[in-house]
């Protein structure tokens, strides 16, 4: 969430197996329709198989998850309360992500390119749990590893 007084906020989703983040800045609001058309408009633009689920907290931003699910193919569950635990990778990048975007910044003034920015740069960032690989990088691999799969399987 950006600071109150703009209401702007950035979702973000987290693929779990490569830690690849996907920023969606939500510059109007928070909202149910806003948040279903964002999630939307970038998950469509992924091939097909790299989603097939999303797993969110329980926030009312989700209230549309039917739409996503529908429009996108893509299953939504959410966490059960209290229970950060259930999405620790995503709570550990939207921490890596305060370090970009404190608390009660107004996220409404970022121009389109610095959350792009800040989405390469967290993707460009060596993990230990990939090996000191980039998310970029695992996410390549994998692209790569599908696309091969289906070459040979076709």
């Amino acid at each position: 969430m950006g600071s109150a007084a703009s209401n702007s906020a950035v979702a973000t989703i987290v693929e779990r197996m490569t830690g690849y983040l996907t920023l969606l800045p939500l510059p109007r609001g928070h909202t149910a329709d806003a948040v279903a058309d964002a999630v939307i408009e970038r998950m469509t633009a992924y091939p097909p198989w790299f989603a097939r689920t999303l797993t969110w907290d329980r926030g009312v931003e989700m209230a549309r998850h039917a739409r996503v699910t529908d429009t996108t193919g893509i299953g939504v569950y959410f966490a059960d309360p209290y229970s950060p635990w259930q999405r620790g990778s995503n709570e550990n990048t939207n921490g890596l992500l305060r370090e970009y975007l404190p608390k009660g910044t107004d996220l409404s003034a970022t121009t389109p390119r610095q959350p792009q920015a800040i989405e390469d740069d967290l993707n460009d960032r060596p993990r230990k749990r990939l090996g000191y690989h980039t998310p970029a990088e695992a996410l390549a691999k994998l692209i790569h590893d599908e696309q091969t799969r289906v070459a040979t399987t076709a």
